[in-house]
C-alpha cells in the first residue's frame, strides 16, 4: 500500500512538472512569435526608409532639383584628365 502512494504521488508530480515545461514552452513561443513579428516590422520600416533615401538620391531627382532651383555648381577641384586607352587610339588626343 506504501509503495502504491509513492508511485501515485511521484506520478503527479511528473505530471505536474509536465505540465509546467509544456506551459513555459507555450509561452516561450508565444514570446518568439512576437518578437519575431517585430523584427519583421522594423525591417520593412528600414527597407521603406532605404527606398526614400533611394529616391531621393537617384542621379535624376538630384538633377531636377539642381535644375529646379537654378543652381550653378562647379567641381570644388578640376576633373582629372582623360586617361589614354591603348586599345582604342580614337579616344587619345596623342595618337596619329
Amino acid at each position: 500500500m506504501l509503495k502504491l502512494i509513492i508511485c501515485l504521488v511521484c506520478g503527479m508530480g511528473v505530471a505536474v512538472v509536465v505540465l509546467q515545461l509544456r506551459q513555459q514552452r507555450l509561452e516561450m513561443n508565444y514570446q518568439n512569435n512576437r518578437l519575431y513579428g517585430q523584427i519583421e516590422a522594423q525591417q520593412a520600416k528600414l527597407w521603406n526608409q532605404q527606398l526614400q533615401i533611394a529616391v531621393y538620391v537617384a542621379p535624376n531627382a538630384i538633377a531636377r532639383t539642381v535644375g529646379s532651383h537654378e543652381l550653378n555648381m562647379v567641381p570644388q577641384s578640376p576633373l582629372p584628365a582623360q586617361q589614354a586607352n591603348w586599345i582604342d587610339p580614337a579616344s587619345d588626343p596623342n595618337a596619329e
